[in-house]
């Protein structure tokens, strides 16, 4: 299995630290408002990399976070008059109801950064007794980023060139506070409370921590030291990752991450997605007009390092190709109920034997650094041939064999092919009516039980003054 190392910049062969074990780390979303389609390609894209290194007998231990403490999250309580820990606990609420609805796997481990708040502290303190951070007078603590010497190494800059030229991607380290620096590219490990903003005790003040210590401090404490792989988006490189390399390697001596991994940008209709132009796509909002497993699909038919752009129009593309996988499966489904013969039949031995050619092609696709572009096309390959060799003519044994393949193939990707039977518009009526009542009765947790539940099946909710409206995804 081979992995583009962005730290290399080259595809590696992956062995992991410990034998039969990764130690994998993805960077989560900050939490102060419904998650948009940009963060859920990292969600995607990462599960598939865990499924399949699942499917290939190893065990995942996944690490995905929530920065649940962050300026915009308490610019929304502000603005709403409450505790900032009522954001970001409603929003990691919905966060995981649309990663279900993805069919995103829960992480093993979901930590909150708000909850390692003493892990956080306690790497500082490791950092300033060995000279690589130091207390500013206004109790500010930075990181002396020429201490660690390798920096730039993930992202492939040079320390000289950043503060030589300060050019935009300097940016990001030349921030506020440079009088009290001892050089402009020192960066915030933890900085003193604003009036109305939530606080910890530390030893330099009272105050929160910088963005870049929470990943580092929550990796090494549900991980470890070192670890296989660290991931997220390729907007993380720097200086997120750069500094987490830094803080970590100095604190801790030893290797961070062995491999770091990237997904590229997504773009809408062929522009940067952004409030400001008007094309902010909400995974909630695409909810409304398909199905998420379209959207999972649209996200892995392109290789994930690779730029990809969301229009109507490729959805749409994505839906119908979706759906000919899933009229395949129907039409097996339908022949192996149907079969008279159970046993293979004659002659059937080489159609089970090249239905299995095309697993291998799968496995050659997913092991070239995760091609899921080359995966799907091979699941095509195999829906064509069902559809080409398979008749009511063939054993029940065949049939399902085939059957069976198209659906764990797809299983791998995290794609459900093999629908259930829609829910009848009577029955969506009667827990709706259920739901109305709960929330009569203030059973507010029976009721959202009652969405997740239809949600979860395609059914979209949609409160309204003239009541409640529902659609299909």
């Amino acid at each position: 299995m081979k992995v583009y190392n962005t730290l290399s910049g080259r595809k590696e062969e992956f062995v992991p630290i410990e034998e039969g074990k990764v130690k994998m780390y993805v960077c989560g979303p900050t939490v102060y408002n419904l998650i948009h389609i940009g963060n859920a390609r990292p969600m995607i894209v990462f599960d598939t990399v865990r499924r399949y290194m699942e499917h290939k007998g190893l065990e995942v231990n996944y690490v995905s976070n929530f920065t649940d403490v962050d300026d915009k999250i308490i610019k929304a309580a502000i603005e709403e008059g409450v505790d900032s820990s009522v954001i970001s606990e409603r929003y990691i609420e919905e966060c995981k109801k649309d990663m279900a609805a993805m069919n995103v796997k829960p992480a093993t481990t979901h930590p909150k950064a708000t909850e390692e708040i003493d892990g956080m502290i306690a790497m500082i303190e490791t950092l300033i007794e060995k000279g690589h951070a130091y207390k500013a007078a206004d109790g500010t603590v930075y990181f002396r980023t020429r201490s660690f010497k390798p920096y730039g190494k993930l992202s492939h800059k040079n320390i000289d060139d950043l503060e030589g030229g300060h050019r935009a991607e300097a940016h990001a380290l030349l921030v506020t506070g440079e009088d009290q620096k001892e050089d402009p590219l020192d960066f915030v490990l933890w900085k003193p409370k604003k009036d109305g903003e939530p606080y910890w005790v530390s030893p330099w003040c009272e105050g929160r921590p910088g963005w870049h210590i929470e990943c580092s401090v929550m990796s090494k404490k549900y991980l470890g030291d070192s670890i296989d792989i660290h991931a997220g988006g390729e907007d993380l490189v720097f200086p997120h990752h750069e500094n987490e390399i830094a803080q970590s390697e100095a604190a801790n001596g030893q290797e961070f991450s062995k491999y770091w991994m990237h997904n590229a940008f997504l773009n809408i209709d062929g522009r940067k997605m952004s409030k400001s132009l008007g094309n902010f796509k909400t995974v909630r909002g695409i909810s409304e007009h398909y199905d998420l497993q379209v959207l999972r699909f649209f996200m892995l038919s392109a290789h994930y390092r690779s730029q990809l752009n969301f229009s109507a129009d490729l959805m749409e593309a994505a839906k119908n190709s979706l759906d000919r996988i899933i009229t395949a499966v129907d039409n097996l489904k339908f022949l192996v109920s149907n079969a008279k013969e159970e046993g293979l039949l004659a002659g059937e031995d080489a159609v089970i034997s090249e239905a299995k050619a095309f697993v291998t092609k799968f496995d050659e696709a997913m092991d070239d650094d995760f091609n899921t572009a080359d995966a799907i096309s091979t699941i095509f390959e195999l829906v064509k041939f069902a559809n080409t060799k398979l008749s009511g003519e063939n054993s029940k044994a065949c049939l399902k064999a085939v059957l069976d393949e198209i659906i764990e193939l797809s299983d791998i990707l995290g794609l459900i092919v093999n629908k259930e039977e829609e829910m009848l518009d009577a029955d969506i009526e009667a827990l709706i009516e259920e739901r109305q009542q709960a929330r009569k009765d203030k059973n507010f947790a029976r009721a959202d039980e009652i969405r997740d539940e239809l949600l979860a099946k395609g059914i979209v909710l949609k409160d309204t003054r003239e009541g409640v409206k529902w659609s299909r995804s």
